[in-house]
């Protein structure tokens, strides 16, 4: 097979959960791959430098960059499939479609999107519904999602869960968990502290999570500071009004966007993880942690707790009140720490980028078996 793949979501310098994904498929199809020919296709402005053109992974993989924004069609040969990690770029006609659904934020927390925002994105999944020969989504939440809103062939939709880089995000023993802290104290924090990663925008839910940890800081109960990592988002003013209103601006510590390195330091050290979001359409930060061996409190709606099961406490991320309650029992219950940690070490394990590689190329023989 030719099989094209649009690059565009990791030619970022810094990328969040679609550009993770997108990564290491490619990384991880060339680890396994070596019978059939991959056309990578990168959109690039000759003098921007905030994109990179990537590497090829194996001498099966040529790396075509568009510079002239001709589009996939003119700059990439005959292919047999074209995979578009994300909905955003489906302009092909002349391959077999698949393209990766991740969420349906747009239809189910539209409060997480502008208008503008919204209208774009149900054109592209409109379009993608439509015209792909297979539609992969990393969640049965998001197949749920799929199939309430439109009017699907359920024939053609594959649940592929994507995985974690465990040559990274793995328990640190004791002589590196010394060097993790001292990073830590690097970036102006010192244990004990509780981890929030993620994207600083309304779908997070940092609004209830501030409010829970006000809760925690009135009753003395942590002498710690709230750690959260993450790209600014947008409606950044509410964030600044909880702060505000909570009153713990002096104990949180914003550290914006940090490289695989730092973050797992982060999550080696944390006391737990913590991400009470809204929705996901997978939730990369919560298999992070789990792959450090980190306790973890996260919600009990969209992918979060299909993905957690019952390797993490979860809560109602619309009450605070209950989030409050679970970071308590995490903080007072050090056996149900240890326990938890150990439960999400096992629930990570079936979390591979070398699976999520080898079913997408199942996936690819069979869009393209219908030439």
């Amino acid at each position: 097979m030719r099989i094209g793949i649009n690059c565009r979501a990791f030619t970022k310098k810094h990328y969040t959960g679609i550009g993770r994904y997108a990564f290491n498929l490619v990384k991880s199809l060339g680890e396994i791959d070596r019978a059939n020919q991959y056309e990578l296709y990168v959109r690039k402005n000759f003098f921007d430098m905030n994109r990179r053109v990537p590497g090829p992974p194996a001498a099966n993989f040529t790396v075509r960059a568009d510079y002239f924004r001709r589009g996939p069609e003119k700059v990439l040969k005959s292919l047999d499939v074209f995979h578009s990690p994300s909905p955003d770029d489906i302009t092909v006609e002349r391959a077999q479609l698949v393209v990766t659904i991740h969420d349906l934020i747009h239809r189910t927390f539209p409060e997480g999107h502008t208008p503008e925002t919204i209208q774009t994105v149900e054109g592209q999944i409109q379009s993608a519904v439509r015209r792909a020969a297979r539609i992969i989504c990393c969640s049965q939440s998001t197949i749920d999602d799929l199939e309430r809103f439109y009017d699907v062939d359920a024939e053609k939709v594959r649940l592929i869960y994507q995985g974690v880089d465990k040559k990274c995000f793995y328990p640190f023993p004791d002589d590196q968990l010394e060097t993790g802290r001292q990073r830590i104290r690097q970036h102006g924090v010192q244990e004990p502290f509780i981890l929030f990663v993620g994207t600083l925008e309304p779908r997070k839910n940092l609004k209830n999570l501030l409010k829970a940890f006000a809760q925690l800081k009135n009753k003395r109960a942590f002498p710690g500071q709230l750690v959260v990592i993450g790209m600014r988002g947008w409606k950044m003013e509410q964030l600044e009004d909880s702060l505000r209103e909570t009153g713990v601006r002096d104990d949180c510590v914003f550290l914006g966007y940090l490289n695989d390195e730092d973050l797992a330091c982060f999550y080696n050290c944390a006391r737990f993880f913590i991400l009470p979001s809204f929705y996901e359409g997978f939730g990369f930060p919560i298999v992070e942690a789990m792959s450090c061996g980190t306790a973890v409190i996260t919600s009990n709606v969209s992918s979060c707790a299909e993905i957690a099961e019952e390797a993490a406490l979860t809560v109602d991320p619309s009450d605070p009140e209950a989030i409050a309650a679970a970071m308590m029992q995490l903080l007072e219950d050090e056996v149900l720490r240890r326990n938890l940690g150990n439960k999400a070490l096992k629930r990570a394990q079936m979390f591979s980028f070398r699976n999520t590689a080898e079913e997408t190329l199942e996936v690819y023989q069979s869009a393209a078996s219908e030439l």
